[in-house]
């Protein structure tokens, strides 16, 4: 499929308004795509979004339960972490793994990746598979407060149509997971 190369929107001026050492924040006063000066925000992600799905020989999965701050709401999800720019993605789902649950994998997998939220935000997110597990100590951050459940693979894609999984990285993920499931492709 083909798409337009140009750039429809044009930058007049762009100002700092947050950064933190996740973030940062900027307004653009821009001309449109129809020609209208207007602004724009941006939220510019300093790390990589990672999602990892662990997967054991007979189809169980771990999920992370934790009180999610911005949401004001408790959260089931996939392991799940920031890896910084510049570093290998894998090394970071490696790392975000042993961190969450206290697993190693053996046979890692590329699923996905896709943006997120990209009205106003540039993040990206890579999501893989692990396999060949061993249980190892968790090392959460002090900021993780965490539970971790072993669960089976069917109940967890039952749990993302019933709407009581909601975290976008552990969707895509468990979706994926599913569809590759049934293509034979896992």
């Amino acid at each position: 499929m083909q798409h337009p190369t140009h750039n429809p929107w044009k930058i007049v001026s762009e100002q700092p308004i947050y950064d933190n050492p996740w973030i940062n924040v900027t307004e653009y006063q821009v001309i449109n795509p129809s020609g209208n000066p207007g602004i724009y925000g941006k939220v510019h992600y300093k790390n990589i979004a990672i999602g990892i799905l662990p997967l054991d020989d007979d189809m169980n999965t771990y999920l992370v339960g934790q009180y999610r701050f911005t949401l004001n709401q408790y959260s089931w999800e996939i392991p799940e972490g920031g890896g910084p720019l510049g570093i290998d993605p894998l090394e970071s789902a490696k790392r975000e793994l042993l961190e969450e649950t206290g697993l190693k994998a053996s046979d890692w997998k590329e699923i996905q990746r896709m943006h997120l939220s990209n009205s106003v935000t540039d993040e990206l997110c890579i999501l893989y598979v692990a396999k060949g597990l061993q249980q190892f100590e968790a090392e959460p951050e002090d900021t993780e407060d965490l539970m971790v459940n072993k669960v089976p693979f069917d109940e967890v894609y039952r749990m993302v149509c019933n709407g009581e999984i909601t975290d976008c990285l552990a969707v895509a993920a468990i979706l994926k997971v599913k569809l590759m499931q049934l293509e034979n492709t896992l």
